[in-house]
């Protein structure tokens, strides 16, 4: 009895241990952003999203899981020639998403495989056909192209090739060399440029500023110049009625007081010493006036003679004009004086 106890218990663990194995093939749960292929019998059976599946145990088989999330791959630099025979090398990142899971499982062995040999038989095709500065300044065109060719060719395993991105482009050596120094050159003539320029433009504002403050200089003198003329002939204008009033009020002052001959004669004998000063003065010009008024003078001091028992001197009618020469000033006693004026005939 007790060996058929142990029998009996022991295959009762194995049943309750095939029912468990059962249990766990038979139910499948898939995480987000993944796909499940399934195989029953080793045929293709249903592709298995996210969520939580039921298998036929020992019948149904998962066959892959797919990520479907977008994928990034890096390749390793690769050798490649341009059509101007230089061999550079070439580091190339590719942006990837499946999207047809059953494609990618059994279109193709290995797609990350193939999309690399596919992006590197492409590059260097398009490579070929560019030269070393095409190249380097040409990334757009060259990622375009390899996506392009990378999109129609994995579209048929059920990929989606996303972008195409050269990460970087080296030349040889001794042509980095060479791109360095035509580099600095370009460099230092743009510098040059931009230094000329620089003065250029500093010389041209500074002739502008010149030219402007000359500009200013000018209207300022010529703004200074109508304003001293206006001052001036506002000076002469009151100068002259200053002397017109000052000539009025003499007028008036004389008319007013009537003055006589005597008077006037014996001004102008006061007056006779200031017309001879001066060394440039060698001519003396007696007015017409003088002379009318000496006669008065004579006049009246023949009566005071007469009225005193005295002769009176005959007297002889003076010219209307009468000009004296005065002897020119010389600064050295030894130098030639002037002939003297020839003197008048005296009547007889």
């Amino acid at each position: 009895m007790n060996g058929g106890n142990i029998v009996l218990t022991a295959v009762f663990v194995i049943l309750a241990i095939f029912v468990i194995v059962t249990i766990a093939k038979s139910v499948r749960i898939v995480q987000q952003s993944r796909a499940m292929i399934v195989e029953r019998l080793g045929r293709f059976h249903a592709t298995m999203n996210a969520g939580i599946h039921l298998l036929i145990p020992f019948i149904d088989r998962i066959a892959a899981v797919v990520d479907l999330r977008e994928q990034v791959v890096f390749f390793p630099p690769q050798p490649v020639i341009t059509s101007d025979n230089l061999v550079v090398s070439i580091d190339s990142v590719i942006y990837y998403q499946v999207t047809d899971p059953r494609a990618a499982t059994y279109e193709i062995q290995n797609f990350i495989v193939a999309i690399e040999q596919l992006t590197i038989t492409t590059l260097r095709q398009v490579i070929g056909t560019l030269d070393l500065e095409q190249t380097l300044t040409s990334r757009d065109q060259i990622n375009g192209a390899l996506r392009g060719v990378l999109d129609e060719a994995t579209g048929r395993w059920g990929i989606r090739v996303a972008r195409v991105e050269l990460k970087a482009i080296d030349p040889p050596a001794s042509i980095q060399d060479s791109m360095e120094k035509q580099m600095r050159a370009e460099r230092d003539r743009r510098a040059a440029i931009l230094t000329a320029e620089g003065i250029k433009q500093s010389q041209v504002l500074s002739a502008e500023g010149e030219k402007q403050a000359r500009i200013l200089q000018a209207q300022g003198a010529a703004e200074s110049a109508v304003l001293e003329a206006k001052g001036q002939a506002e000076a002469a204008v009151l100068e002259a009625n200053g002397q017109s009033e000052a000539i009025r009020t003499v007028f008036s002052a004389i008319h007013d007081g009537n003055p006589d001959s005597k008077l006037l004669a014996y001004q102008y004998l006061q007056m006779l010493p200031q017309l001879g000063k001066g060394e440039n003065n060698t001519l003396w010009v007696i007015p017409t006036e003088l002379t009318a008024a000496l006669q008065g003078i004579g006049a009246a001091m023949g009566s005071k003679m007469a009225d005193s028992g005295l002769d009176a001197a005959p007297s002889m009618p003076l010219p209307h004009t009468t000009s004296l020469a005065k002897p020119p000033a010389t600064s050295h006693p030894d130098a030639p004086r002037p002939p003297a004026p020839p003197q008048a005939p005296t009547a007889g």
